[in-house]
């Protein structure tokens, strides 16, 4: 079998979005091995085993790009496929010809050779505990009318009054650092409504196709904002920064 390596340290939901290139090609007999902050390879390598998931300290720099490199050039990889759009030092990823005209999720399946509709067959590429699920749906479900909202991203908080928007006898489940991102599922997908920022949590929830009523509150341009498969309603961000608009009529 031949080994590719695949660099995206992180984040998690940048190798969400990319798992499906990883599992096109173990279907295609490769070995894949991936180099992810150590923290989440406990979760990943139980919720898509077919991968070798491999530890990487967090940390500035050497992080991103020379430590899964050297980590894959040791093992001998036949190919290595970095899925970074645009990376400090390396202008060569920014030189390709789609990355003026392409969101970055679509450029990671462009680079990988992978058609961009295996996005949405995320749930051919993982693997769901649902006992995990249902404890975490036990701890915090408690009635059964329920938004579920995430409004925390690695950039900011959307201070949104979520009382203002939701029924009075319904429950708001915030979504908290709490298990595994995938024993939230359950909760997600029995939610009445779903209210997410632009994050992890929102990229499983499209890609998995989960709930029926959703609102999506963006925090970038559309370079760096995921493509939806699934209708979500879109909300204003009154902390959207200026540098998020590209296109101004006038």
């Amino acid at each position: 079998m031949k080994k590719l390596g695949i660099i995206q340290t992180r984040g998690l939901g940048d190798i969400i979005i990319a798992l499906p290139i990883a599992k096109f090609y173990t279907d295609q007999n490769y070995e894949v091995y991936w180099p992810i902050c150590s923290h989440w390879v406990e979760q990943m390598t139980a919720t898509a085993p077919y991968v070798h998931w491999l530890p990487v300290e967090p940390d500035r720099g050497p992080f991103f790009w020379d430590v899964p490199q050297k980590i894959l050039t040791d093992l001998k990889m036949d190919d290595v496929l970095c899925l970074y759009q645009a990376l400090t030092n390396h202008p060569e990823f920014t030189d390709e010809p789609y990355f003026q005209h392409t969101s970055f999720d679509k450029y990671k399946y462009i680079k990988a050779g992978v058609p961009f509709l295996n996005k949405w067959r995320l749930n051919e590429c993982i693997h769901r505990n649902l006992d995990r699920e249902q404890q975490l749906y036990n701890k915090y479900v408690k009635n059964p009318n329920y938004i579920v909202a995430h409004l925390q991203s690695s950039q900011q908080y959307v201070n949104l009054d979520l009382k203002q928007i939701t029924p009075p006898d319904w429950q708001i489940i915030e979504i908290q650092e709490d298990g595994w991102v995938f024993d939230w599922l359950t909760i997600i997908e029995k939610a009445q409504s779903i209210i997410m920022t632009d994050s992890c949590f929102a990229n499983l929830t499209d890609q998995l196709n989960l709930g029926d009523d959703r609102y999506f509150i963006p925090q970038n341009h559309i370079g760096l904002t995921p493509v939806h498969g699934n209708h979500w309603t879109w909300l204003d961000n009154p902390q959207l920064k200026p540098n998020s608009k590209i296109f101004r009529a006038g």
